[in-house]
Formats: C-alpha cells, sequence, structure tokens
C-alpha cells in the first residue's frame, strides 16, 4: 500500500509541477504579449485560467496524501491516544463524504451536463466538460487518500485495543 501511496504521490507532484510551469509561461507570455509586443493573446489567457483550476484541484489532492491540507486542529492537538485516533478518523470520513458529494457525484454531473449541451471555450474550442473533469479526478484521489488514512486509523485503533487486552493479562 505504501509502494502505491508513494507512486501516486510522486505522480501527482510531477503532474501538479508540469501544470504549473505551463501556467507560469502563460502568464509570462500574455504580459509580453499584451505590454511588449501590444496583442494580447486571448489563448494563452484563457488557457491559464483553466490550467489555474487544473493545478488547484489537483494540488488539494495532492496536499491531502501528504496531510498538509489547511486544517484546524485544535481540538486534535489536545486529545491523545484513542481519542485522537477517533477523531481523527472522523475526519478522514468527512474529507471523503465531501469529497464524494461535491467533487465527484457534482464534478460528474457538472462535466456530464456541460458535454451534453456541447459548451466550449471561447479561444481554444475545447469542450468545457472536459476541463470540468478536475472535479471528479480530484475528489476520487481525495477519497483514495482518506481510505488509506482510514484504514491506517482503524488499524491502530484495533492493534491498540489488542495491546491493551494482552498487557491486562500478564
Amino acid at each position: 500500500m505504501k509502494r502505491l501511496v508513494g507512486f501516486i504521490n510522486r505522480s501527482l507532484a510531477a503532474f501538479t509541477i508540469s501544470l504549473s510551469t505551463f501556467l507560469v509561461f502563460c502568464v509570462v507570455w500574455q504580459v509580453i504579449s499584451r505590454y511588449i509586443v501590444g496583442k494580447p493573446s486571448t489563448v494563452t489567457d484563457e488557457l491559464a485560467r483553466y490550467l489555474f483550476m487544473w493545478v488547484a484541484l489537483v494540488g488539494a489532492a495532492y496536499t491531502t496524501g501528504l496531510k498538509r491540507h489547511l486544517a484546524i486542529d485544535l481540538l486534535t492537538m489536545k486529545l491523545s491516544g484513542k481519542r485522537k485516533l477517533i477523531n481523527e478518523l472522523f475526519i478522514q470520513i468527512a474529507i471523503a463524504v465531501f469529497a464524494y458529494i461535491v467533487l465527484v457525484h457534482g464534478g460528474i454531473q457538472l462535466a456530464a451536463k456541460t458535454l451534453a449541451t456541447g459548451q466550449v471555450t471561447p479561444a481554444l474550442n475545447l469542450q468545457m466538460g472536459y476541463i470540468y473533469f478536475c472535479l471528479p479526478i480530484s475528489g476520487a484521489l481525495m477519497i483514495f487518500y482518506s481510505a488509506v488514512f482510514s484504514y491506517e486509523h482503524v488499524k491502530q485503533l484495533i492493534c491498540g485495543r489488542t495491546l491493551a487486552t494482552e498487557s491486562k493479562f500478564d
């Protein structure tokens, strides 16, 4: 399992870095074409917007996998032992439920409806539904990470109970 998580982490890091680099090139070219050439590029302007969506959402999934996402952990920091594990398990379940309802389910519906209407981007002439697929992809990745972390928490809870019972009888 650790190998799979490590592989996904490295893949997401490379993908996000690649998209971010391309995004920077688009923005730099937009500035050059607007202020130096005097003819702004509509293609890079639009592409930068959509790349930013992908970088933000895939990056959010990546940070979830590294456990570096934004969190208010005042309660978790004050807890210890079994209570802390249960709280962390609850948080992972909440993340997975949110990711499923909003990102996966909602994202698939948004992408499907947008593809059905045939909406295309003005400058790139791409189907908007394909651009919106960053939502269910990032949601699925977040659910994967939440499942892995939940499994680890449950395993720790079970091991903790086993060790506690064994130590009572020794």
